[in-house]
Formats: C-alpha cells, structure tokens, sequence
C-alpha cells in the first residue's frame, strides 16, 4: 500500500513538473505571445552591417521587417533560409523595396563584417548582414527570444546550436509573429505579401 502511494506522489509530481514546462514553453513562445494581442518580442539595438556602417532598430523603421538570426559556418539551416528569402524577395519583385531583410549573426566571434559580405554575396544583395560584440548579440537575440548556444566540437572548434524562426515585423518595428523554417515558400510568400500589403 505504502508502495502504491509512493508512485502515485511520484505520478502526480512528474504531473505537475510536466505542465509547468509546457506552460513556460507557451510564457516564451513568440506565437503565443502574438496571439495575447501584446508581443514582448524585440527591442532597441546597435549593431553593423557587413559593410561596417552603424545598423540598430531605427533602421527598421518605415517599412516592414523579416529578421533571421544565424552563423555564416551554418551547415544547412541558415544558407537554405537565405536562399528562400532571396527567392521571396525575387517572387515580390517592385514589391521587395518595401521590405527590409536581416541576417543576424550569433556568432560574432568568427563573423566579422567582411566574413558576413563575403558570405552574403550568394544571396540577394538587398538582404542586410548584422553583426557585433558578443554583448550586443546577446542582448538582441535576448530581446527577440532568440535561443542560441556555443556547442564544442571534438577535435577543437565549434559550432551554434540556435533557433531558426523568421520574425515579422510590421513597419513601426513591432513584432507580427513568425515564418517557420520548415514552411512551403507559398504559404510564406502569402504571409510576407500580406506583411507588406501587395
């Protein structure tokens, strides 16, 4: 009987641990927070450009905004996402100049501003390459709930374990909600036209 007790205090407590997870999930999850009507995503920032010029959250201002956060040594997710967003931006056509497109880097340390234009001379020109100090960069991703993580390799070296989550911002900067990684580019181009108004 006493047995019978101790699993069932067991249950109940994996219960309650269980539930209290998802709903920090849901209290961090950038969807759910769009869905409350009132979005803690994003924040003033200060960074720079791949061509070393000053770029912070004014610069966002006027027009509508994707923000995609991610390492130029990214082996799949980052080069796919850049190459959807330069076929979103071709697909828009005369639309594309209302938009501005971000790439992020959260990995400072090896992203320089020449490492990123180098990087992003295979992708659409128009899509601006941000980088910083690894106090800047934390504090952004911090803002925009950006999850990202340092993972050694073995041998040396390392690599960046990240989200990869598109974030939408309407043109006072304010957060929309967000394009999955794994969306069909029809469903995302509808979401982006709509972003903008085309």
């Amino acid at each position: 009987m006493r047995r019978r007790g101790l699993w069932a205090a067991a249950a109940l407590a994996l219960f309650v641990l269980g539930g209290l997870m998802v709903w920090r999930g849901y209290q961090r999850s950038p969807a759910m927070a769009a869905s409350s009507g009132e979005a803690d995503v994003g924040g003033p920032f200060a960074l720079i450009d791949q061509h070393g010029q000053p770029f912070g959250d004014r610069d966002l201002k006027g027009r509508p905004s994707l923000i995609f956060f991610g390492f130029t040594y990214c082996p799949e997710v980052c080069p796919t996402t850049l190459s959807h967003m330069s076929a979103w931006l071709k697909s828009l056509g005369p639309g594309a100049d209302k938009l501005n497109v971000v790439f992020v880097s959260i990995d400072p340390d090896r992203d320089t501003p020449a490492k990123l234009a180098r990087y992003l001379s295979a992708f659409d020109p128009r899509i601006h390459g941000l980088t910083g100090t690894n106090a800047q960069i934390d504090k952004v991703a911090d803002e925009y709930r950006v999850y990202h993580k340092k993972i050694p390799l073995e041998g040396g070296g390392y690599t960046m374990d990240h989200s990869a989550a598109i974030y939408e911002l309407d043109g006072q900067g304010r957060f929309v909600g967000v394009l999955s990684y794994q969306d069909p580019d029809a469903k995302s181009l509808a979401a982006i036209k709509a972003l903008i108004g085309a």
